[in-house]
């Protein structure tokens, strides 16, 4: 059980961010929700704060985070036109946060990513330590070639953070699944769960809530897999 209290969760309606709504609602938490579209969660028990992360709105995003006591995001495209919200979005994000003096952050990210160059890691290693040798040379690269925007994005989304003050952590979970929360799974700090090829979308979310009050994890990227 994680002692924030009010949390934001930031593209709430998303494959991801949906399971944190309903575990942290569920959990008792006070929660915020930013879509973009309020009308899929009416009747929540949610705050909910409408802003298009595509091109965020500062005030709007203040607003949202300010009082808080951490943010949670599942921000990502869903598509390769939407490629670039996660670093746009995590941009005002941040600088929300900076302002409003909150300062603890979990997002998602993606495991092949520690292997994508970004402008602050140029030169990130080839393979990802924990991947053995059919993802380092099949899955891994046909991941790579199919999301290369995404990653991209996610790259610079990982830099932002890192460059930040804040205490932030990256979950690198690998292919997602649409199954029932088990809350049960293997973790790595700043490698890939070796031999983990997938995971739940809800127990990603179920991980990442329970990262919040884990000091350990702040400032690292944590694999996650079963």
């Amino acid at each position: 059980m994680v002692f924030m209290s009010h949390l934001v969760i930031v593209a709430a309606t998303g494959g991801i961010g949906r399971h944190i709504l309903t575990q942290a609602l569920d959990a008792g938490h006070d929660v915020t929700a930013v879509v973009r579209n309020p009308d899929a969660l009416r009747g929540t028990a949610a705050r909910v704060v409408r802003a298009d992360l595509t091109a965020p709105d500062p005030d709007v995003l203040l607003d949202a985070v300010a009082g808080t006591d951490a943010v949670l995001s599942g921000l990502g495209a869903r598509t390769g036109r939407e490629a670039g919200v996660a670093s746009r979005g995590t941009r005002a994000i941040v600088a929300a946060m900076a302002t409003a003096r909150v300062r603890r952050i979990v997002v998602v990210s993606a495991a092949s990513v520690g292997t994508v160059p970004s402008p602050l890691r140029p030169d990130p290693p080839r393979f990802n330590p924990g991947d053995g040798p059919m993802t380092r040379l099949v899955f891994a690269p046909v991941a790579k070639a199919l999301f290369r925007p995404h990653y991209a994005d996610l790259a610079i989304m990982e830099d932002l953070l890192r460059s930040s003050a804040l205490d932030w952590t990256v979950s690198r979970p690998p292919r997602l699944l649409n199954r029932p929360l088990h809350a049960t799974y293997r973790t790595a700090t700043d490698i890939n769960v070796r031999g983990g090829t997938f995971i739940s979308r809800a127990d990603v979310a179920h991980h990442m809530l329970a990262m919040l009050d884990d000091p350990a994890t702040i400032g690292h990227a944590v694999g996650v897999a079963y």
